[in-house]
């Protein structure tokens, strides 16, 4: 292309990053949160890092639309200006879910621990390791470790219902748990589906790098 078009091409790819960096600072703050009842943390969340995701959300945008209608791109360039148009959409929604972590997780600090948070941390974990990973790799050109995000999916998808299978005890046997039980739900649900947003990232990188497509491929 020209220079103009690699400045603003580099641009794009540091700004993906520093978004990914932003979504696992916000899980990390939800866990940690959590585990120490911390509010500030929880409400820095809510009210710091979604607002700063919005607004990156639209600075990417216009950059990606800036770029395909300015200089046209082909081949390689033009998958990655449309993957990180696409990845900047999933790392959004998953500010969201982070955001509706940390409402849930207010409640819970808020009142007596209805069991001890084993699961709930492993899950966050997870999902922090399936972004690195995707980020690592959309950097470093190298899919290697994109098969691993995809097989955590699965793992992450356990964890979630070994959790519900725990509440739904818990409610039945004390109906004044049920509050609490939804709320922990809601924090493994979101957590569930942000492992699935990282691994629709790591299958959109794996087409971008390889050129081969596992969406929905059980041989991943």
């Amino acid at each position: 292309m020209n220079l103009l078009f690699d400045e603003k091409l580099k641009k794009l790819i540091e700004l993906a990053i520093q978004q990914s960096r932003i979504v696992e600072q916000s899980i990390g703050k939800c866990i940690n949160g959590l585990l120490s009842n911390r509010e500030d943390l929880l409400l820095e969340v809510i009210n710091k890092d979604e607002p700063e995701m919005d607004k990156m959300e639209n600075e990417i945008d216009e950059l990606c639309t800036n770029i395909l209608a300015r200089f046209q791109p082909e081949a390689k360039e033009l998958r990655i200006v449309l993957m990180i148009f696409k990845m900047n959409n999933d790392f959004e929604r998953m500010s969201d879910m982070a955001a509706n972590i940390a409402e849930s997780a207010l409640f819970l600090i808020k009142n007596p621990q209805l069991k001890p948070y084993i699961d709930i941390p492993r899950m966050a974990n997870e999902c922090l390791k399936m972004i690195r990973s995707c980020i690592d790799s959309f950097v470093a050109c190298d899919s290697s470790l994109l098969y691993e995000v995809i097989k955590s999916d699965t793992f992450v998808d356990q964890l979630h219902e070994q959790i519900i299978r725990e509440l739904i005890t818990f409610m039945l046997n004390d109906p004044r748990t049920i509050e609490r039980a939804l709320h922990i739900e809601r924090i493994s649900k979101n957590f569930e589906r942000i492992a699935d947003l990282a691994t629709n990232i790591a299958e959109d990188i794996i087409f971008i790098i390889d050129g081969k497509v596992v969406k929905h491929s059980k041989n991943a």
